[in-house]
């Protein structure tokens, strides 16, 4: 009976032959002999088992409606009781599927928190181009959020048509900054879709760590060297220039004097190195920056009032343009550093205009701004003779000056600053004159 009840097509068929049963006897016997004793007795019988059938499929029924219930009011026990034999192993059931939800979960969420710390930029297309998963090193390193394919602009095609897996190297431009990404691709099919899964990483930032690591070597073995060569040079012809005695005669008297002017030299040189590569410590012992939420615009006015009397008494137009003031987090001492280098540099340059030019004005502009991508940045300009083409390339490059009595020590040491803030300081071509923008990551 119990297992018939299961299975309510299995109930109604038998009720069915029951039925057919039932009334074959009972024509029968009426036939033989009308109604007897046995004939009532069948008849009972054949009424009991149709009753507990339908008895048993009625049940079925309100159990099968309990369970639809409890599965919408979220009942994990089904509407099953406590003693109920099925009990215990839906029990069994219910704790493995959260032990396995669980482990699912932890593993979801590991695999989330790698994505967050990590540089590597990760997106994850769908067939249809639509980023289903990315981190947040990819709005950092493209400088905009990705949606979907298109938003990669002249990469997007490399995604749409890769089949299988790509490995390529492609430029990217950031704003002002140009920038070379090694782009790796690879197409599987995960849980029957198709996934695209796209890793970026930039070129240019590790080659500038790189280059800067190994500008680091360099001053340090440089200025070590160095150092122990000139503090003893130093020190002897200061000795030398002492025992001098005034009695001391020459032939020529002016030989005397020409002795005493080289001591004086060679003293005065090797102080000039030693403070030289004092200074040039400073490119290899950088501190990293303290960064703390300012304000551009009174830093830049800062810079101003500091250069504005000297300009005036020079004659020179110094502008200042703070129309864009925003809140940036920085290193303000290291800041200010920069922007005096670069002001005092802009100055010289000016000062260096032939005489046919200084009938214009000399003009030094100190600016904030934002470019297209959303970075913000100061801008330090002026109208002056301007860099070369042919030495562009080489302005940021540690020792390399242009100037008599330069140490080629500003601009690199001014790069790295910004640089180390996550920003860039980029040279401008212009029609006249430099122009050098800080940019703010």
């Amino acid at each position: 009976m119990t297992r018939v009840a299961h299975h309510p097509i299995l109930v109604f068929f038998f009720t069915i032959i029951g039925l057919v049963i039932s009334s074959g006897l009972s024509l029968y016997l009426y036939i033989q002999g009308g109604f007897s004793a046995t004939w009532l007795l069948i008849t009972l019988i054949t009424i009991t088992f149709i009753s507990t059938l339908y008895f048993q499929f009625n049940k079925q029924n309100k159990h099968m409606g309990f369970v639809l219930k409890s599965l919408a009011n979220g009942d994990s026990s089904l509407g099953l009781s406590q003693h109920h034999p099925m009990r215990q192993h839906l029990e069994e059931i219910k704790t493995r599927i959260q032990s396995a939800r669980l482990s699912a979960e932890q593993q979801a969420h590991f695999l989330q928190t790698l994505l967050v710390h990590i540089d590597l930029a990760v997106l994850v297309f769908d067939s249809e181009g639509k980023v289903i998963e990315s981190n947040p090193a990819v709005t950092r390193l493209l400088g905009k959020p990705i949606n979907q394919s298109q938003d990669l602009d002249h990469l997007a095609p490399l995604v749409n048509e890769c089949d299988k897996s790509l490995k390529t190297i492609a430029n990217w431009q950031y704003g002002e900054q140009q920038d070379n990404l090694s782009i790796q691709i690879t197409s599987a099919q995960i849980q029957g879709q198709i996934r695209k899964i796209v890793t970026l990483q930039s070129i240019r930032d590790a080659l500038q760590n790189k280059e800067q690591q190994a500008y680091k070597r360099l001053t340090k073995v440089l200025t070590h060297e160095v150092a122990n060569s000139i503090t003893p040079l130093a020190s002897i012809a200061q000795t030398c220039g002492g025992l001098l005695p005034d009695t001391l005669s020459f032939d020529d008297e002016e030989d005397k004097q020409d002795l005493a002017l080289a001591l004086q030299t060679l003293a005065k040189r090797t102080e000039y190195l030693g403070a030289f590569i004092a200074r040039f410590r400073t490119v290899s012992n950088l501190p990293s920056p303290a960064l703390q939420p300012a304000q551009l615009a009174p830093l830049v006015e800062g810079i101003y009032q500091l250069h504005q009397q000297s300009c005036h008494q020079a004659n020179i137009d110094l502008q200042l343009d703070v129309s864009h003031s925003q809140l940036v987090m920085l290193d303000t001492a290291q800041i200010e550093q920069v922007l005096i280098n670069l002001t005092k540099n802009a100055i010289e340059a000016v000062q260096q205009r032939n005489e046919e030019d200084q009938r214009n004005t000399r003009q030094v502009v100190l600016k904030t701004g934002a470019n297209n991508a959303g970075q913000h940045y100061i801008e330090i300009s002026d109208n002056g003779p301007g860099i070369a083409e042919h030495v562009v390339d080489m302005i940021f490059v540690p020792f390399f000056t242009t100037k008599q009595q330069g140490s080629g020590i500003g601009l690199s040491l001014s790069r790295q600053i910004m640089i180390n803030h996550g920003g860039d300081l980029i040279y401008l071509q212009r029609e006249q004159g430099a122009c050098f923008r800080c940019v703010f990551g």
